[in-house]
């Protein structure tokens, strides 16, 4: 009989993975000996695996370009990242040794690219792509950075005010873009998003607030739909309502020449994952293309914005199971050091699944468990994987320590975990490693930041100076 949690893992999925291989039953994470980072540094530990960074974005841009060759597509393609996934100074500065751009959400993130600019990551001739709600101190920032000369700023327009907010603070002409309100599932919490501009509006929003106005450029229109970018019939007939908004005005207004389509890319969330992204790509210009040519315009610079797909296959988070309850007939709990709400937040708000193995004992018989975090919260657990209704980890035994890993890990989780500051029931924020390649290859890891502190949190509280 095959009990081995090897075995399992076997017969469940295909395996090893590209990612994921086993030597002498410890798991390997793209070569990094994942036990050796733990008896380096001790768990909980998060990491960051930054050649994977680069790696995304290089595969997405490959994409795009062999499409454009396919189809003779005459615009060029841009790729933008968004930094809200991720606003650490090591993931900008991994990303832009690629050629990419940038797509900002809020104020701070323009003192960001002030700051890169300065030490010459970014220059005026990136694109800097202004998304979000605009008041006040984000409509400072950008009027600074086009003041400054950064021609490349657009501001995407997301209600019927922000031209007149920003013409009041920019000197002289600048670009904008228009975002489309998308209309989403009719299984969605909310039917158009609170973002951007309605469909039916953008035409005659353009012709009262921008077409007589000198002093405004509109450059682009935006488009993004909160489910993502996926192989189902709603997607494609968003996407071509927004090609039909895209035609309309581009034959009022030549200077429009870009369509951005935001981001959406899935991130591996499971073994069992599959997603055909050369193929979306492909669809996805040639639907542009095919609609552009039917109605004799030229097909527009094309734009995306992936956030998640860009930094969340870097991460990981690795835990010791500290302690195992028997709570009933059936349910096992293995208590982690650390919690899922404070460090992996996304599990308790939106109950989202990322990949987790066990990081060693492969060898060892399995057991189905449930995962417990150590805040005095009901909901600081994670009891299931995205393929299978239940996990299964190699059997607790007191004497031999147990640590699993969680991965993919590596968009939003730090910054809506509060990451340096305040955590659920006062959980310290664990160890943070930066690993990287030399130029050799050979793996390099650095510590980022050290476990929090009890002082770190009574400083906060207001208890120390």
């Amino acid at each position: 009989m095959n009990t081995k949690y090897s075995d399992l893992i076997d017969q469940t999925y295909y395996f090893p993975q590209e990612e994921f291989t086993v030597e002498s039953g410890e798991l390997q994470f793209h070569g990094i000996d994942l036990m050796e980072l733990v008896k380096e540094y001790g768990a909980p530990l998060k990491f960051t695996y930054l050649p994977k960074i680069s790696q995304n974005i290089n595969r997405a841009k490959d994409w795009f370009a062999e499409a454009l060759r396919k189809h003779d597509y005459k615009g060029s393609y841009n790729y933008c990242y968004c930094t809200k996934s991720s606003h650490f100074q090591h993931v900008l500065n991994e990303a832009l040794k690629n050629d990419i751009h940038i797509e900002t959400s809020a104020s701070v993130d323009i003192n960001i690219v002030e700051n890169l600019k300065k030490k010459g990551k970014i220059t005026n001739d990136t694109y800097v792509i202004c998304n979000g709600f605009k008041r006040n101190g984000y409509i400072t920032n950008i009027a600074n950075l086009i003041n400054g000369g950064h021609k490349n700023c657009i501001p995407i327009i997301d209600n019927y005010e922000e031209i007149d907010l920003l013409s009041e603070a920019i000197d002289g002409k600048y670009k904008i873009g228009i975002r489309i309100a998308s209309e989403e599932e009719p299984k969605f919490e909310f039917y158009t998003s609170r973002l951007g501009i309605g469909y039916k509006n953008i035409v005659p929003f353009f012709n009262k607030q921008i077409k007589d106005n000198e002093q405004v450029e509109l450059k682009m229109l935006h488009f993004f739909i909160n489910t993502g970018i996926r192989d189902t019939a709603y997607y494609w007939n968003e996407l071509l309502k927004c090609l039909r908004v895209y035609i309309n005005l581009k034959k009022i207004c030549p200077s429009l020449d870009s369509l951005n389509i935001g981001g959406g890319f899935p991130v591996k969330n499971s073994l069992h994952f599959e997603y055909d992204y050369k193929y979306m790509v492909e669809e996805i210009v040639n639907q542009i293309k095919i609609a552009c040519d039917e109605a004799e315009v030229d097909v527009p610079n094309i734009f995306t914005e992936f956030g998640s797909f860009t930094v969340g296959e870097s991460g990981g988070a690795i835990y010791e199971i500290l302690y195992q309850k028997q709570q009933n007939d059936r349910e096992k709990w293995n208590m982690i050091n650390s919690s899922f709400i404070t460090t992996l937040p996304d599990t308790w708000a939106i109950s989202k699944k990322f990949v987790m193995l066990a990081v060693n004992r492969w060898n060892d018989e399995y057991e189905r468990v449930l995962l417990g975090g150590l805040t005095c919260d009901s909901d600081d657990y994670y009891n299931s994987e995205q393929n299978t209704n239940a996990i299964y980890l190699p059997k607790y035994k007191r004497d031999k320590p147990l640590y699993i890993g969680f991965f993919n890990t590596g968009a939003y989780q730090d910054t809506i975990g509060g990451f340096g500051g305040l955590q659920h029931c006062l959980i310290p924020q664990p160890k943070q490693i930066l690993i990287n390649r030399d130029e050799n290859g050979n793996l390099e890891t650095t510590l980022f930041s050290e476990q929090q502190e009890p002082h770190d949190f009574l400083k906060i509280l207001g208890y120390e100076k």
